[in-house]
């Protein structure tokens, strides 16, 4: 017997409350009051899964709500130093700006704590008749024909063995003309669409980072309200993507982290580590000196650019801000672009509701991206990404630089378009042919290991809960990525999750899934796509503060 759920209906549902969601449900009643929005948050409050660096582009937050400096938005450290250096191992080279082409500059933009924006943004959503939902994850698609129809949200009191506990409650149907999702980059629903709808058909697959960040408090007399500096080079080595951002802000705020491109190659290679190795140069680490780390996270972000842009619309909704992937590798931002986007779908599905098309497909949104500004921003870097992959970092700086330079003096590039190649699950070489990697042990005061990481993170989750990291097949991971790979789930998970426990009668794959920060790196790196990420029970994961 079919399990009765309750079912609650509106105009248009949005899954994720972040930039893009509550951008488009903001754009929604600002063209008309009478249209129901709702949107879904699968953290405990808007911004307790939000991590960012953040430096914004304030341009669309400006096309949304022109007077948000009056109006009180958390956005109060402009860009006053833009430093970018490449980094040896003893050593700093600061490289002028008259090199960067002008779509490089950070001179406008603005130091914030994404999360603490996003809580902005909810108030004015909610202020103009927005519901919004936080704890309840969007976990299932509903589908009719071929037609989105809505999403189920997940049950609660479900135990880890599958029984129902005391206070079981099965998840709603939340029911949509239009469903927007604006999970961020690998959504578990967007993934399902666009496998389901072959949305990305004919693309280049998406590419992706991990975003690692920790949260200072510095002393005054080294801190530098409103500088930016952005750094390659060491400790990563030149085949190896990324590169470190330290941000100043706030009352003696420093946002610090480093990005590692996931399509690397060596098995051994920690993400985590490098990070806490990057902290430990000394033109890093004299900033850092005497100040507390108050806060740890991590994230995946898109970096395949226009590329990889899967068609944004089906029948009964669009995908939105990173579920899509409209991040500016070069430029490290995306939050504006999200905006924007979830703006665009917002006009598209408000005049198709005026014109009585609900459920149509949203085409006219995938033409408005296409003539946007947004589709600009992307198609002027787009050879940065595949340049870097293929040449690795030394020798695809000048390139990168000649080719943006390109592009914004002329339009057009002298390569073309290039191509992305495998996704980066694919790029990982075989662990006896790759140098395994020698790690610092940390000392609690500048670097830190991960379980310490993970407690400044705030997360948590009910333990006695179905795991949320599903493996297709449970032997994978001892049988082929552990004497193929090394598993390398041991170390790009920035949490701890993954383990392998040596025992007598042979190593025992381990899932610590109360510590996942939600990152979805798994998702993306495991070399034998073995682990699928879906959401757990509603507000388990990070509570990120000022992150």
């Amino acid at each position: 017997m079919a399990e009765t759920r309750e079912s609650m209906e509106y105009d248009m549902v949005i899954v994720g409350g972040g930039p893009a969601g509550l951008a488009a449900a903001i754009r929604l009643k600002q063209l008309s009051a009478d249209i129901t929005v709702c949107v879904l948050e699968k953290g405990s409050e808007i911004g307790a899964h939000i991590l960012s660096g953040a430096v914004i582009d304030p341009k669309a937050l400006t096309e949304l709500i022109p007077d948000w400096k009056s109006k009180g938005a958390p956005v109060e450290t402009p860009v006053t130093d833009d430093r970018f250096c490449f980094f040896t191992k003893g050593g700093a080279l600061t490289i002028p700006h008259f090199l960067f082409p002008p779509l490089m500059s950070n001179r406008g933009n603005y130091i914030v704590s994404l999360a603490n924006l996003c809580k902005w943004l909810a108030a004015q959503a909610e202020s103009l008749g927005v519901e919004i939902y936080p704890g309840f994850p969007a976990h299932e698609l509903i589908v009719e024909g071929d037609v989105v129809k809505g999403v189920i949200t997940g049950d609660l009191g479900v135990a880890k063995d599958g029984h129902h506990k005391d206070g079981y409650t099965p998840g709603m149907e939340l029911r949509g003309k239009y469903t927007f999702f604006a999970e961020g980059a690998r959504g578990s629903l967007s993934k399902q669409l666009c496998a389901r709808f072959g949305l990305h058909d004919g693309r280049e697959p998406q590419k992706f980072g991990i975003g690692l960040k920790e949260l200072w408090e510095l002393p005054a007399d080294q801190h530098k309200k409103g500088l930016v500096l952005h750094g390659m080079g060491w400790p990563l080595d030149s085949e190896t993507g990324g590169g470190l951002f330290m941000y100043h802000w706030g009352d003696n705020l420093c946002s610090i982290g480093l990005v590692v491109h996931l399509n690397y190659k060596n098995p051994w290679l920690d993400p985590f580590g490098e990070f806490q190795r990057a902290k430990t140069h000394p033109a890093i680490a004299r900033v850092l000196k005497g100040g507390k780390r108050i806060g740890y996270g991590a994230r995946a972000i898109t970096e395949g650019g226009t590329q990889s842009v899967p068609q944004l619309s089906f029948a009964g909704g669009a995908l939105i801000g990173c579920s899509a992937g409209f991040v500016n590798l070069p430029r490290i931002k995306g939050s504006h672009n999200a905006m924007k986007t979830g703006m665009l779908a917002a006009e598209a599905a408000a005049d198709a509701l005026k014109a009585g098309r609900a459920g149509d497909r949203l085409s006219d949104y995938d033409a408005a991206y296409a003539k946007s500004w947004v589709a600009q921003d992307l198609y002027r870097v787009r050879n940065a990404k595949p340049l870097w992959s293929r040449l690795g970092t030394l020798l695809a700086l000048p390139l990168i630089g000649m080719d943006l330079w390109t592009n914004q003096l002329f339009g057009f590039s002298l390569l073309g378009t290039l191509g992305h190649g495998k996704p980066d699950h694919a790029s990982l070489r075989k662990a006896a042919e790759s140098n395994k990697i020698a790690y610092p042990k940390p000392d609690g005061t500048l670097t830190f290991d991960r379980l310490s990481s993970v407690f400044v993170s705030n997360t948590n989750h009910e333990e006695d809960q179905p795991v949320h990291l599903v493996l297709k097949d449970p032997a994978i991971p001892i049988s082929v990525n552990l004497p193929e790979y090394g598993e390398p789930a041991q170390r790009y998970c920035p949490a701890g999750v993954y383990e392998v426990i040596p025992e007598a009668a042979g190593p025992r794959f381990q899932i610590n899934a109360q510590n996942c920060v939600h990152c979805k790196t798994c998702d993306i790196k495991d070399p034998s796509q073995n682990i699928t990420w879906v959401t757990p029970e509603g507000g388990g994961g990070p509570n990120y503060t000022n992150m």
